[in-house]
């Protein structure tokens, strides 16, 4: 325990280092801040974006800009960011940019809840439609539900910014796209601007109503600084990656076994307690689900057990399947609907494959070890091991061929050859040793020799 205490202290300790790393106070002289954001809306974007308008406020920006390439994200998040700029105290456009992004789904209600929103030439705008779990189709009745919801959730917003309400509800209730022109003929943007030098040339000089009252946007020829990610962010974009969350979970549960197993060796329980720490930071930063963790957890039962008490494939063969099952099930909405059409955010199925493939194999070579009497070289045995060959024992519980045995006064795992079966009160001979089981056979085979 002490151990573990001191490895996640170490970890927050490396963690406030990092938060602290952010950029310098650019003092209250007019500027312009902008944020990039590329990717999925997930919960780090929302943080980003928060904390560059705090920094905004503190540090008398004129006016922030996002500069936007999304294919959509998560609810939450997307209702959290609009939230911030319905609330800004400084003024805020979105700028869909370069040629070819798009503000997808749910770029679609950041965009439209700025103070001003800008897109450039070649860009597009909407499809924020209701989905189901995977892209599926929802029930009837709970698709009109969610679609209602999330319809008045975009008119409130094109309510309060004096935009386009109808066009807008349309990206949800047909899932419409437009293209700038598009967007701009039909009230849903403000301008269609060439480069950030334009947009920002276009709104000097316009008024902005913000959370603190209207505000005259200055941003033609003022400082223009990029809110870069600290440390402790460019950490978390790596750790809230669901390829990288499930690696750190594998590597983590392999270390705990080999801990259990082996206990005393230091290693083996700090890197556990290092890998664990961090794949929940990652879940917790992802759309998780609880029922791949426990799956994950429980794989990791039956590989301990599968070690301890070899039940010839049953234990072994569950742990791999729970494995499986467990990445899967371990991100995405499987078990609830969506609002917006959401990206992925899935294990991959080569690191998967990869995870199962060397689960089955060392299951494998584990099953040829003990049913076979290879592979363990005595120079890697305990001397007591040694001493344990030849040992004579009782069944305790039926070997079938995995149970218990006592031998030498203590009570073992054992098990005997593949498809024998040793009956409780059987006298039985120690041929190998592999860690904490025992191979063992019938006393009258050897009495025969």
């Amino acid at each position: 325990m002490r151990r573990l205490v001191a490895v996640v202290t170490l970890v927050a300790a490396v963690a406030l280092l990092a938060w602290q790393s952010t950029n310098p106070v650019l003092g209250n002289e007019p500027h312009v801040l902008i944020i990039d954001i590329d990717g999925a809306i997930e919960p780090l974007t929302a943080d980003h974006i928060a904390r560059g308008i705090d920094k905004a406020r503190d540090d008398g920006a004129s006016l922030v800009v996002i500069r936007l390439d999304t294919p959509g994200g998560l609810v939450d998040s997307t209702r959290e960011i609009v939230e911030r700029l319905l609330e800004a105290p400084v003024p805020v456009a979105v700028y869909v940019s370069p040629a070819g992004a798009r503000a997808g789904s749910a770029g679609t209600f950041l965009t439209v809840a700025a103070n001003f929103a800008v897109m450039a030439p070649g860009t597009n705008i909407g499809a924020a439609s209701v989905v189901g779990p995977g892209g599926l189709d929802l029930p009837d009745t709970l698709a009109r539900k969610i679609d209602e919801d999330t319809r008045a959730f975009i008119r409130s917003i094109a309510d309060i910014r004096g935009r386009n309400a109808k066009a807008l509800e349309d990206t949800v209730s047909d899932a419409r796209a437009y293209s700038e022109q598009e967007a701009l003929d039909l009230d849903v943007i403000d301008l269609i601007a060439p480069d950030m030098e334009a947009m920002l040339e276009e709104l000097d000089g316009r008024t902005a109503e913000t959370a603190s009252g209207p505000v005259v946007v200055q941003s033609a020829g003022v400082p223009v600084h990029e809110l870069g990610r600290t440390v402790l962010e460019q950490m978390l974009g790596l750790l809230a990656n669901p390829t990288v969350a499930f690696v750190l979970f594998i590597v983590g549960g392999i270390a705990l076994l080999v801990e259990f197993s082996a206990p005393g060796i230091f290693a083996p329980g700090v890197i556990a307690a290092i890998c664990l720490t961090l794949f929940f930071v990652g879940f917790f930063n992802l759309p998780g689900n609880w029922i791949g963790v426990v799956l994950l957890v429980l794989a990791m039962g039956l590989f301990y057990a599968e070690s301890t008490a070899p039940g010839f494939s049953v234990f072994g063969l569950g742990g791999i399947v729970a494995l499986v099952l467990g990445a899967v099930f371990l991100f995405g909405n499987f078990f609830s609907p969506s609002e917006l059409s959401e990206p992925s955010f899935s294990v991959h199925p080569v690191a998967i494959g990869i995870a199962a493939g060397l689960a089955t194999v060392s299951w494998i070579l584990f099953i040829h070890f003990v049913f076979r009497g290879g592979g363990v070289s005595r120079g890697f045995q305990k001397e007591q091991d040694w001493l344990m060959e030849g040992a004579w024992g009782v069944v305790l519980s039926d070997l079938e061929p995995g149970g218990r045995v006592r031998v030498s006064d203590e009570e073992w795992s054992a098990t005997a050859d593949p498809g024998v079966t040793i009956p409780q009160g059987e006298m039985v001979r120690v041929v190998a040793v592999y860690g904490k089981v025992l191979k063992v056979e019938k006393l009258q085979k050897d009495r025969k020799r």
